[in-house]
């Protein structure tokens, strides 16, 4: 089951929390995160999945940014979320998809429980002019059944900002 809109805001500052919120942002059964300013790009040609790989960021001005093909960004949302009961999941807007830009190529999926920004894996086919605070995706939520346990990863849980991927912590344990 995927919550209604209404269902979303009726379950904010309990179950759900977004920050800041703007009923503007609320649709039939997902709400339209932003995209905030800053992004961040790998520094190195090849990246080492056993090694924290360095990053430099970029800001987007107000005039916009064009990225550039076969470059990955990772861009995060300027809502911060927070979610118990339910999956969130989040997916590009079909508006941006039609630009031939991805938000994320594979973690679309959230936890029970996760708190924080929503880091973007930013891709495009062509170059495009991307913007601050453009609704850049949508996320919603689904229903979960049985017993679970709530996220608590030490990667990503309580992020205050773009996170470049941890995987190389796996490799510690």
């Amino acid at each position: 089951m995927i919550l209604s809109g209404k269902e979303i805001k009726n379950k904010l500052g309990k179950q759900i929390n977004i920050a800041p919120f703007n009923e503007k942002q609320l649709g039939p059964n997902s709400y339209n995160l932003r995209l905030h300013n800053e992004l961040l790009v790998y520094e190195d040609a090849v990246l080492d999945m056993k090694q924290k790989n360095s990053t430099r960021s970029l800001i987007i001005p107000p005039e916009g940014l064009v990225l550039e093909t076969g470059k990955l960004y990772l861009g995060r949302t300027v809502e911060h979320t927070e979610t118990d009961e339910y999956v969130p999941m989040l997916e590009g807007r079909s508006s941006i998809g039609r630009l031939g830009l991805f938000i994320h190529i594979t973690a679309g999926f959230g936890d029970v429980g996760f708190k924080g920004f929503w880091t973007l894996e930013i891709f495009c086919v062509q170059p495009i002019r991307i913007y601050p605070d453009v609704e850049i995706c949508q996320i919603f939520y689904h229903s979960i059944e049985g017993a679970y346990d709530r996220y608590s990863s030490n990667k990503y849980q309580n992020n205050r900002s773009i996170q470049a991927s941890m995987l190389y912590k796996d490799f510690e344990r």
